[in-house]
């Protein structure tokens, strides 16, 4: 623990602070760990499984970012894995980007983070049943969505 401070307050003093912190969560319901299953398994009887389809999600993530530069140009990033109490893995990334393509401006966070949910926005259950199935279910989260339609 003592070792992955010092490494991250060592890129801190040669590239500045981190410019993005972000979080990536385990879904026991990705259809990689579903299809993994026998029918009488459920995920939590294969931690060999979730944390095989984690980390392979998670290596494809972090080829977007840094790769495809989906945020822009990334000098340094530094990451863990944690286990929740229920034994899925979430990992903690802090990025720093080039300072070309730092996020300075709430319009520059627009461009990348958008916390409103607009009614048009949803897909129509009528048109497009799988899409808002997995909006509703992956993106949509509090109390304030059982009331939307009911």
């Amino acid at each position: 623990m003592q070792q992955n401070y010092q490494d991250a307050m060592a890129m801190v003093r040669k590239f500045g602070k981190p410019d993005l912190f972000l979080t990536f969560t385990c879904n026991p319901s990705w259809s990689e760990i579903l299809n993994c299953m026998e029918e009488v398994q459920c995920p939590e009887d294969r931690p060999d499984i979730i944390i095989r389809v984690f980390n392979m999600k998670l290596k494809e993530l972090l080829e977007d970012i840094c790769k495809h530069e989906i945020f822009g140009t990334v000098l340094a990033y530094i990451y863990v894995i944690v286990f929740q109490k229920r034994g899925l893995p979430h990992a903690h990334i802090l990025l720093t980007l080039d300072s070309e393509t730092k996020i300075r401006t709430k319009d520059d966070i627009d461009n990348f983070v958008s916390a409103e949910l607009l009614l048009l926005c949803v897909p129509d259950p009528c048109t497009d049943l799988r899409l808002f199935q997995i909006v509703t279910k992956c993106m949509v989260h509090g109390p304030m969505w059982n009331y939307l339609y009911i």
